[in-house]
């Protein structure tokens, strides 16, 4: 099949879907969706999130550098939509989601009790890059349901369903079986 060039588009998809909170100084906090970020090293552990400066969250991102990202399950798809398409200038995301505000234990900014794993992050780089800033954090604290950890404390993704965001189709997907495990093709080829 031949192929197509669909012009200069960030098409890598899927990527995942989550809901970061933010705070400012004052413990005003906000929700929002997020689909650019992940993970950027494994030693000491970071993650990334791109926001647009234009953004309601923005500024209380920038003045306390700490966030947590709250990983949803499939089954707060709409509530991941609605905290990622109305702004908090407009209307109390917390009140119009119904999600649960709970204390952290580093950072000074509230997880979602609904989300089964929430990831503590202060803020360690800013990087303007255009239409967003990239926020490069060092991860502080993990926290998961234990029933969606397996008996080594490992976050099982079929245990809670996350799901991911397609960029170019502006659409959400579920992932929906295990298709192999890291390291298996290369003892496969070594047979």
């Amino acid at each position: 099949m031949a192929k197509k060039n669909i012009g200069a588009i960030a098409a890598v998809s899927p990527i995942p879907a989550f809901i970061a909170t933010v705070a400012d100084k004052a413990g005003n906090s906000n929700l929002i969706t997020i689909s650019y970020g992940g993970i950027v090293n494994a030693v000491p552990p970071m993650v990334y999130m791109s926001v647009r400066d234009t953004r309601y969250s923005y500024p209380m991102l920038k003045e306390t550098g700490e966030f947590v990202i709250n990983i949803p399950g499939e089954n707060l798809t709409e509530e991941t939509d609605l905290c990622g398409i109305i702004s908090a200038s407009k209307l109390d995301k917390w009140e119009a989601s119904n999600l649960t505000k709970i204390p952290a234990s580093i950072v000074k900014v509230p997880m979602i009790e609904e989300c089964p794993v929430n990831i503590e992050c202060v803020t360690k780089h800013i990087i303007a890059l255009g239409s967003h800033d990239i926020f490069i954090a060092e991860v502080v604290a993990t926290h998961a349901d234990e029933d969606v950890l397996n008996d080594e404390n490992k976050v099982m993704i079929d245990k809670f369903k996350p799901f991911a965001f397609c960029y170019n189709a502006q659409e959400y997907w579920t992932l929906n079986r295990l298709i192999g495990h890291y390291g298996w093709a290369a003892k496969e080829a070594k047979r």
